[in-house]
C-alpha cells in the first residue's frame, strides 16, 4: 500500500480518536490493513472467500471503509461485480466524509495493492485492533463507572457486568454477540411456528430421504449437532452417506444449498463407488473389480450423468482439526451455500494440542463443543458420526445404549440428537448354533430352528435407535439395508415393523 495514500488519508475527518482521562489517544487501528485489504477484495471480488463469514464490517475503525466492505458483501452476495465504478454508485449519498473523491479513492486503493495473498492476515489484524479498540472502551467504562459511581449499583455488579463483556469479547467468533431483547427472539420463533404451520406437514429441516426418521426428527433442523454411533459393520459409513446424498438431490430440487461430507476414514473415491453402487444398484464388489457387463455400464453412465451436477462436496483430507472443518465450511457457504455437513468420523479428528495433552476424553470434548459451535455460527446441521466402545459385545443384547458411547460424557453433553444404527442379523449371522457336547440332536434342531426364524426375520433390516432428542421423542425407526448396494432404505410397507415412540 502506498504510504502517501495512508498518510493523506489519515488527515482527513474521518479519522478518531478517543478522550481518555483528559488526554488525547489514539485508539488502536490499522487503517494501512484496512485500506489493503479493501483493495485485495476491490482487485479480485475471490478474496472473499478466505476471509470468514463471520467477519464483520464493524471491525472497521474508519466508518468509510465499513461502508465500503458493507458495499462489496451486498454486490457480491448478489451475485454482482464489486469493483470501483460499481460501489462508487453505493457511497456517492453517504455523508461520511464530503472532502474525499469515492471514486478517486476506490481506484487508490485497487491499484495500491502489493499482494493478494496476505488480505486474510489483514482481516486478522483490523479484527484484532477492533477487539483492542472494545478491551479500551470496557476499561474506560469500569474507570468511569468506579470514579463516578451510581449508588444504586455495588462494586460486585460492576465487576459482575464487567466479567460478562469481557467473556462476550472473548468468545471464539462470537464478538458481536450480545443480548437479543424477548419482543425480537419472540418474533422470529412466532415467524417460525409460522413457517411449520404453512408447510401443512412439510418438514422443518433438512430432508433425509428416509420416511420414518423425518418424521421423528422433523428433518434435520438447523444448528444442531446430530450424532450417529455403531459398532464397526452397522453401516453407519452408508447410512450417513445415503442421508447426505437424499438431502443433496432434496436441495438440489429446491434451495440448492450444499452438502460437505468430511471421510476421514475412506477417500473421496471410496465413497464415490458407495454412491454410485447405491444409486445404481450395482453390487459395489462388481464396480470396484470392474466386473460389469455393457448394460450395467450403461447403466452407471445414464446414473452419473444424472447425479454429476448434485450440490454434494467430499473432504477427505485425513485428521483434520475442528479448526479446519470450520474454515472450509465457512468457504463452502459463502461461495456456494451450505445445508448440511457430514462428519466421519469425531474419533478421527485432529483435537488441539492443549486438549490432547489433558486426556482423550478433555480432547473429545474440545471437538464435539467445537463442532455444535460451528453448528450454530453456520446455521446448518452437523451429522457426526462416532464409534461405540467394546462393551456392546459383552452384552446379550447388542443393542447400543448412550453410555456405550466412546468418551460418551461430552459427546451425549454436546449432542442435540443422538441416533445409533443397529442390525440384529450381522450379530445373528456370527452367533449361528452349533451342537453342543451332550445335545441331543432334538434339541440342537429345535435351537437351530429358533435361531433361523430370528435370523429370517432379521435379514435385511435394521434399526435407527434414536435415544436423544432435545426438541422431540427417542425412538426406534426401522429400515431395510442391501448390503451389496451400501444402501439403506425405507421398509416396503408390507414388511415394516411399527416405529416405537418413546
Amino acid at each position: 500500500m502506498d504510504d502517501s495514500l495512508v498518510e493523506n488519508y489519515s488527515n482527513s475527518e474521518n479519522l478518531y480518536s478517543d478522550n481518555i482521562n483528559n488526554t488525547e489517544k489514539k485508539m488502536p487501528q490499522n487503517l494501512e490493513a484496512e485500506q489493503s485489504l479493501l483493495g485485495s477484495i476491490l482487485f479480485d471480488n475471490k478474496i472473499l472467500e478466505d476471509i470468514p463469514t463471520n467477519f464483520n464490517n464493524q471491525y472497521f475503525f474508519d466508518p468509510l471503509h465499513a461502508s465500503i466492505y458493507e458495499a462489496c458483501i451486498s454486490l457480491t452476495d448478489a451475485g454482482k461485480l464489486a469493483d470501483p465504478l460499481t460501489l462508487k454508485n453505493y457511497l456517492n449519498d453517504t455523508n461520511l466524509n464530503k472532502d474525499i473523491d469515492i471514486e478517486n479513492y476506490l481506484l487508490d486503493l485497487r491499484e495500491g495493492v502489493l499482494s493478494l495473498s496476505k488480505a486474510k492476515f489483514y482481516a486478522e489484524e483490523i479484527k484484532n485492533c477492533y477487539i483492542r479498540r472494545s478491551l479500551v472502551r470496557i476499561a474506560d467504562e469500569l474507570i468511569n463507572k468506579s470514579i463516578n459511581p451510581n449508588v444504586d449499583v455495588t462494586p460486585d455488579q460492576e465487576i459482575s457486568e464487567t466479567e460478562e463483556k469481557l467473556y462476550n469479547l472473548a468468545e471464539k467468533d462470537q464478538i458481536n454477540s450480545g443480548p437479543i431483547d424477548f419482543k425480537s427472539v419472540l418474533t422470529s420463533a412466532t415467524n417460525q411456528i409460522n413457517e411449520a404451520f404453512n408447510r401443512k406437514g412439510k418438514l422443518s429441516g433438512i430432508d433425509t430421504g428416509f420416511s420414518g426418521l423425518n418424521r421423528q426428527l422433523g428433518g434435520l433442523n438447523k444448528s444442531d449437532l446430530i450424532v450417529l454411533a455403531g459398532r464397526p459393520a452397522m453401516g453407519k459409513t452408508a447410512l450417513a452417506t445415503n442421508i447426505g446424498f437424499n438431502a443433496a438431490k432434496s436441495s438440489n430440487s429446491h434451495q440448492n444449498d450444499a452438502i460437505l461430507i468430511f471421510s476421514l476414514e475412506m477417500s473421496a473415491e471410496q465413497l464415490a463407488q458407495r454412491i454410485l453402487a447405491e444409486q445404481t444398484t450395482i453390487d459395489s464388489h462388481k464396480l470396484r473389480s470392474g466386473d460389469i457387463d455393457e448394460k450395467e455400464f450403461s447403466k452407471l453412465v445414464a446414473t452419473q450423468n444424472d447425479i454429476y451436477n448434485l450440490p454434494f462436496f467430499i473432504d477427505d483430507t485425513p485428521a483434520i482439526s475442528v479448526g479446519q472443518i470450520a474454515s472450509r465450511a465457512r468457504r463452502l457457504k459463502r461461495t456456494s451455500g451450505l445445508g448440511l455437513i457430514v462428519i466421519d468420523y469425531i474419533q478421527l479428528i485432529q483435537g488441539s494440542k492443549a486438549s490432547e495433552a489433558q486426556g482423550r476424553v478433555q480432547e473429545v470434548s474440545s471437538i464435539t463443543r467445537g463442532l455444535k459451535s460451528i453448528a450454530k455460527e453456520l446455521n446448518v446441521p452437523i451429522l457426526a458420526l462416532s464409534q461405540l466402545s467394546r462393551a456392546v459385545e459383552q452384552r446379550e443384547d447388542k443393542r447400543p445404549i448412550l453410555a456405550d458411547l466412546r468418551e460418551s460424557g461430552s459427546i451425549e453433553q454436546d449432542a442435540d440428537v443422538v441416533m445409533f444404527v443397529y442390525r440384529e442379523e450381522y450379530y445373528l449371522d456370527k452367533s449361528e448354533p452349533t451342537q453342543r457336547d451332550n445335545e441331543n440332536q432334538e434339541s440342537f434342531n429345535e435351537r437351530f430352528i429358533k435361531w433361523q426364524d430370528r435370523r429370517n426375520s432379521a435379514e435385511g433390516k435394521a434399526e435407527i435407535i434414536i435415544s436423544k432428542q432435545r426438541h422431540g421423542p427417542t425412538g426406534i425407526i426401522q429400515v431395510q439395508f442391501e448390503a451389496k448396494f451400501t444402501r439403506f432404505m425405507d421398509l416396503v410397507q408390507d414388511n415394516r415393523l411399527p416405529d416405537q415412540i418413546y
